[in-house]
């Protein structure tokens, strides 16, 4: 892992986590103790999915959960993937078993752990941690891993998980100890290990260096939002546009402020929401014969739909097609420095005229989307805009 570290912001990219957003890593180890428990109603992290999915912006905060190998075994993993649907379709993204938790852990800004040795981990590499299960037995009193449990800042599940979470990463300095208890000395664990293994067993060692393979660059996994989205809007300044997505499925926290609508994606398991959604969207390719062309299906969008105001088609990481109520069909293309779901311009693009602006004064300045902290710059070349009717 301390060889892979110059491949963060890689390994960040790769679970999709974009500008401005912070990557929170769930860890549970296997015992009923852990934060996922066994099962049972009282456990920890099953608890807490719905509230994470729920108190942090979509768009500013990326979930990832890494659960033992034995979590897995244990109740196999069509029941983890049946008690984690919800928050897999909501935009947690649940780590393979095997591979990729050493590439998240990297990734990631914050862990939400327990006492099992990848929370540890976390610490090791200096990464803000906080406990959502603490037990103390099991644990040698003498050991660093008891010291650190027992020290360690705890999650209070009783209260907003977002201060929390925020207030750790603004205020958090890493300690060395345990760094110096994961190794004694760092880059050295294929010499010393080989050595050792090859001692054991009564044979010579190869001449040659020893060598570890890289940890791999995982494949592309973006956040993925099937569930309904609670959007709030607002318009801070000229050709701004605020946006903040909720995936719920409780209501957005009550210290929130704008205007408010839904945006649900076509092919979402909640189906009945689709009639209620003020935007419907989907992902794809601006050549798919399925759909004819983004012109094609959002005119059928709006015609099956007749409550939404806006149909929008992702059709890259930075555009998307987009038709009005009104019969207005544009493009929307990010500008430089915009690193965002594009489904986002769509809401921004619903609120700027539910305010009253106009298209030709969207052409005329463009547009700055913004999740939270970052500013995502939006164009509209004229040409783009395809049809006004």
């Amino acid at each position: 892992m301390l060889a892979a570290r110059p491949y963060r912001e890689r390994f960040r990219r790769a679970l999709g986590v974009g500008k401005g957003q912070r990557l929170v890593v769930l860890s549970s180890t296997w015992n009923p103790e852990s934060l996922f428990g066994d099962g049972g109603g009282d456990d920890v992290l099953p608890s807490l999915l719905p509230r994470l999915t729920s108190e942090f912006p979509a768009d500013e905060y990326r979930l990832a959960a890494v659960l033992h190998p034995n979590v897995w075994h244990g109740h196999g993993p069509g029941q983890i993937r049946a008690w984690t649907d919800r928050a897999r379709r909501a935009g947690l993204s649940l780590i393979a078993p095997l591979e990729g938790w050493r590439q998240a852990l990297i990734a990631a800004d914050v862990v939400i752990g327990d006492h099992g040795s990848v929370t540890y981990y976390a610490a090791a590499l200096g990464t803000p941690v906080l406990l959502g299960a603490a037990p103390l037995a099991g644990l040698a009193p003498d050991a660093p891993v008891h010291a650190f449990v027992r020290t360690a800042p705890r999650l209070d599940p009783a209260r907003p998980l977002r201060p929390q979470i925020d207030t750790l990463l603004d205020h958090h300095r890493p300690t060395p100890e345990p760094a110096e208890f994961v190794s004694s000395a760092p880059g050295e664990s294929a010499t010393l290990l080989r050595r050792l293994f090859y001692d054991l067993i009564g044979i010579a060692e190869p001449d040659g260096p020893a060598r570890l393979e890289p940890l791999p660059l995982p494949p592309y996994e973006p956040a993925t939002h099937t569930v309904p989205l609670s959007v709030l809007t607002r318009l801070p300044g000229s050709g701004e546009v605020a946006v903040t997505r909720y995936a719920g499925p409780h209501p957005a926290p009550y210290d929130t402020t704008g205007d408010a609508h839904t945006a649900v994606r076509e092919d979402t398991r909640e189906v009945d929401r689709l009639a209620l959604a003020d935007v419907v969207f989907r992902y794809g390719s601006a050549e798919d014969p399925r759909f004819v062309s983004p012109a094609d299906w959002t005119a059928e969008i709006l015609e099956r739909h007749p409550q939404c105001a806006l149909a929008a088609y992702v059709t890259g990481p930075g555009t998307c097609v987009v038709r009005t109520r009104a019969g207005a069909l544009l493009e929307l293309t990010a500008g430089p420095g915009a690193d965002v779901d594009p489904a986002v311009y769509a809401s921004a693009l619903y609120a700027w005229l539910g305010a009253g602006k106009s298209l030709e004064e969207l052409v005329e300045q463009g547009l700055t989307v913004r999740t939270g902290a970052a500013a995502h710059p939006v164009s509209v070349p004229p040409t783009a805009v395809i049809r006004s009717e």
